[in-house]
């Protein structure tokens, strides 16, 4: 009672049953599922880790969809995974996406100032840089705090762009950097530090 509960997959996230809970960055490529499992046999970001990972039971911290790439954090710390995905907390995220169009100013404008979607959400203000390609399209660095299912797509839809691509580069305190895709890494002590303190964590899990 009093307590929220983290669930994936509909199965609630526990906290670790061993001394130190674990934190993985992974890589995730494009054509590949946010799940523990996919009843359609598709690859899914557990499939990437090796089996002893598997079985301390870590579960990913919120979602990228199918065709989107980049930095997912996998963990057993309940108490992470709460804090970085609920509503309540609004957590910067880094994204580049790939258009294949010439993106005008006023559209930069709009999603600066906040708009409203088709389906009639309303968003928030999202930072936002352009940069033109050689190839005519252009690459947009966007940093979005709310949880919008699909939010990027769902505005580039309705400014009339296409994205091409579509990574996560930064998740609160963490960078992506160049760890290929399909790859994974331990977080270093350093950034276990830098993300709980960003939650209001102290090292031990409880709040600072």
């Amino acid at each position: 009672p009093g307590r929220d509960e983290v669930a994936c997959d509909g199965k609630p996230v526990r906290g670790s049953q061993s001394a130190e809970p674990v934190y993985i960055m992974l890589h995730k490529p494009a054509h590949t599922v946010t799940t523990v499992r996919d009843p359609q046999g598709r690859q899914t970001v557990l499939d990437l880790l090796p089996r002893e990972l598997r079985a301390l039971r870590l579960f990913p911290v919120g979602r990228l969809d199918f065709m989107s790439e980049g930095l997912l954090l996998l963990t057993n710390d309940g108490e992470v995974t709460l804090r970085l995905t609920h509503p309540s907390h609004e957590h910067p995220k880094l994204y580049e996406a790939v258009v294949r169009e010439a993106v005008p100013e006023d559209a930069l404008n709009v999603m600066r100032r906040g708009m409203r979607l088709e389906e009639g959400e309303t968003l928030a203000p999202v930072d936002v840089e352009a940069r033109t390609l050689r190839s005519g399209g252009t690459l947009l660095r966007m940093t979005l705090r709310q949880g919008i299912n699909r939010q990027i797509r769902r505005m580039c839809r309705d400014l009339g762009l296409t994205i091409l691509r579509l990574k996560r580069v930064g998740l609160g305190p963490l960078t992506l950097g160049d760890l290929p895709s399909g790859k994974w890494r331990h977080l270093s002590p350093g950034e276990i530090r830098s993300l709980k303190t960003s939650l209001g964590l102290t090292q031990g899990g409880g709040t600072a």
